[in-house]
């Protein structure tokens, strides 16, 4: 049985993905069912995005070991590690997903703190006099 792995990742958090191409549609994320880690229904409707766009929920068994930021970082970086696995499986995937945007890296981070601000852009009031 061939196993297909994908990494993927959003803020500070990284998503490692392994599919398992034969399955029954079982998620465990960090040895927990997805929706026991994931107890929202908006942030478990965002793992099952790229499964549902392409109506394989139910073909795949996928395990996924997530660590680092919060909640939302880590649906969102499981979600992409999911695409780019499904597209490993199947190049015909990608013209699917890629308009729906589960492809894109959202690069954005947290900006580093400058010296002499008190966070990254906020400064002391400007005074004149």
């Amino acid at each position: 049985m061939d196993i297909i792995t994908a990494t993927g990742r959003r803020k500070s958090s990284i998503a490692r993905v392994y599919l398992y191409p034969k399955g029954k549609g079982d998620i465990t994320i960090n040895k927990k069912d997805y929706k026991e880690y994931f107890p929202q229904m908006h942030l478990t409707g965002k793992v099952l995005t790229p499964l549902s766009l392409l109506q394989v929920e139910k073909k795949h068994d996928i395990k996924v070991n997530v660590k680092g930021g919060g909640i939302k970082g880590q649906v969102e970086a499981i979600r992409l590690g999911i695409s780019r696995a499904l597209v490993k499986l199947n190049p015909d995937y990608r013209l699917v997903l890629k308009p729906e945007g589960v492809l894109t890296r959202d690069a954005r981070i947290v900006e580093r703190k400058k010296y002499g601000l008190m966070k990254a852009r906020k400064q002391t009031q400007y005074r004149k006099r």
